[in-house]
């Protein structure tokens, strides 16, 4: 009987918590449109965390429609706003994956591709200016593959010409951090692993100026292990490509200074 009665009463108290936190909920009474209105102003007003759980709400309450559809890719752009890229990229591929054949499918693909593109080191990218080329490439190339999709499937999106230019921001980015590596290694003459590096860049790499770079690399590498044909054969291929290379001006001799004229004070 005694265990009957506080079973009873258990239950009654979570009905009654249940009942006050309904009751404290706001929102409680709200359409649907008014939950989209009331978060798009939490939204330009810069209150993202408020936004954000509007959207959660709306999300839930119109389950099913076009509306909660468009409540998550709001609330992803406030995740993203909210410094909360990780969440952000979540909720895209939350989105791109029940959603295969939304209208707004593009903007997904190319707000995901901008949050990964965006994705530095916050406060100290800043303090430090420490560019993509010197950091983990995870984001640049999952940045890459969201506009890569972007272009291949909505060749004709007004996001296209953007991501296509971004696409080849991220490539001679990937290609410098490449270069880098390769430098780092050529320095501590590690010239073998300075050599993979390189041929790396020239591997996955076309028509871009660290091209050039890598080349030299490789030229310097061989000469420091003794493999002069590797090293003539390079070079060949160097001033084929870029005769204006500063491998060769900087291997020029200086021009003569002129000598002055008998009628020259100065």
């Amino acid at each position: 009987m005694l265990r009957f009665f506080r079973l009873s009463s258990l239950m009654a108290l979570l009905w009654l918590m249940g009942g006050c936190a309904s009751n404290d909920d706001p929102t409680a009474g709200w359409t649907v449109e008014k939950l989209h209105a009331e978060a798009k102003d939490e939204m330009a007003a810069g209150a993202y965390e408020k936004a954000i759980g509007l959207y959660d709400k709306l999300e839930g309450r119109a389950a099913g429609t076009v509306l909660s559809q468009q409540a998550q890719l709001e609330k992803a752009f406030a995740q993203y706003k909210n410094n909360e890229p990780i969440l952000a990229v979540a909720t895209l591929d939350r989105f791109i994956r029940l959603n295969p054949v939304n209208p707004a499918l593009d903007y997904a693909l190319y707000l995901k591709g901008t949050i990964n593109f965006n994705d530095d080191l916050g406060l100290l990218s800043k303090w430090f200016k420490q560019d993509l080329a010197e950091r983990d490439q995870m984001a640049a190339r999952e940045s890459f593959e969201a506009y890569k999709e972007l272009v291949t499937r909505f060749p004709n999106s007004n996001y296209t010409p953007d991501a296509t230019l971004r696409m080849r921001h991220i490539v001679n980015l990937l290609a410098k951090s490449e270069i880098k590596v390769a430098r780092h290694y050529f320095k501590k003459g590690a010239y073998v692993a300075a050599i993979n590096r390189a041929q790396t860049t020239l591997n996955d790499y076309q028509n871009i100026a660290a091209v050039e770079d890598a080349l030299i690399i490789l030229i310097d590498s061989y000469e420091a292990l003794g493999l002069t044909k590797l090293k003539d054969d390079t070079i060949r291929v160097l001033e084929g490509s870029y005769p204006q290379s500063q491998y060769f001006t900087d291997k020029a001799p200086p021009p003569p200074t002129p000598s002055k004229r008998w009628y020259q004070f100065w």
